[in-house]
């Protein structure tokens, strides 16, 4: 029998993680850092992206339990534009589309990242959205106003751009960054959406930018807001849709609050 203090040598097992290990990509957003699922999610409609966000995962550093949440389209954007040529261009942009978030269309502009009412389901009513509006200073974009709404329990990147704040159809990078549209999406008051600049640069897209699927409806109607690299005829062009149905798509997914302390101490 062996002593208590007599050691055992040979192969030391490893522990196998309790969940898939699951990579993570940490980036700057706004004032803050933003850690994101690595690679994003898909390609597949974005419910199912959303189920497997909510899915177990473990922690690449620490083996911690952990999960992913939807984003909101700041949060996509920002994910999206780190070192954009190398990541999110070749892996998602080229080959499928991103997943940008969620927008509801109205008669009169397009709301991003709307709210959920009580029993967790997405407003879409356009009273009720133009209700958060009241009392806040709209920004003067073109011919039009949007709204950047601040965040509260309820309303996260949440913002409105009427139609006439951004042009549609094709158009050049500062055109489009500095429109309504992208700034909303952006979350941003500043007079351009400096990410979105990024991902429309020249550098990548010498064909510009089109923005479609943005045609004024009777009743407001929820979609999502897909970017990608126009193909065929509209190859070497960044597309931007506000009519996609969102099949075949890639989608990052937020970490948890409850892991991004573990993350952090381990930067």
């Amino acid at each position: 029998m062996k002593s208590m203090t007599e050691k055992e040598y040979g192969i030391i097992k490893v522990k196998e993680p309790e969940f898939k290990q699951r990579k993570l990509l940490r980036v700057p957003h706004k004032q803050d850092d933003l850690i994101v699922s690595y690679p994003a999610f898909g390609p597949n409609f974005l419910k199912n992206n959303i189920t497997e966000m909510q899915k177990s995962y473990s922690h690449p550093q620490t083996g911690e339990r952990i999960s992913f949440r939807e984003p909101t389209t700041s949060e996509s954007i920002s994910a999206a534009a780190y070192d954009f040529g190398n990541l999110a261009k070749p892996q998602i942009f080229d080959p499928k589309w991103l997943q940008a978030g969620r927008i509801v269309r109205t008669s009169e502009g397009v709301f991003a990242n709307p709210p959920k009412d009580a029993k967790g389901n997405i407003i879409i009513d356009e009273k009720t959205l133009k209700s958060y509006l009241n009392g806040v200073k709209p920004v003067k974009v073109g011919n039009g106003n949007i709204y950047i709404i601040s965040d509260a329990e309820n309303l996260k990147d949440f913002g409105f751009a009427d139609y006439d704040s951004f042009e549609r159809g094709i158009q050049d990078c500062d055109t489009f960054s500095q429109g309504g549209l992208a700034r909303i999406l952006e979350h941003t008051e500043e007079k351009e959406a400096k990410n979105l600049r990024k991902i429309a640069s020249p550098k990548f897209y010498k064909r510009e930018v089109n923005i479609y699927g943005f045609d004024n409806v009777r009743e407001p109607v929820l979609r999502v807001v897909g970017l990608g690299s126009s193909r065929g005829l509209d190859d070497g062009r960044l597309g931007v849709s506000g009519g996609w149905y969102d099949d075949g798509g890639c989608a990052f997914g937020v970490l948890n609050k409850s892991a991004e302390g573990a993350s952090q101490k381990n930067k």
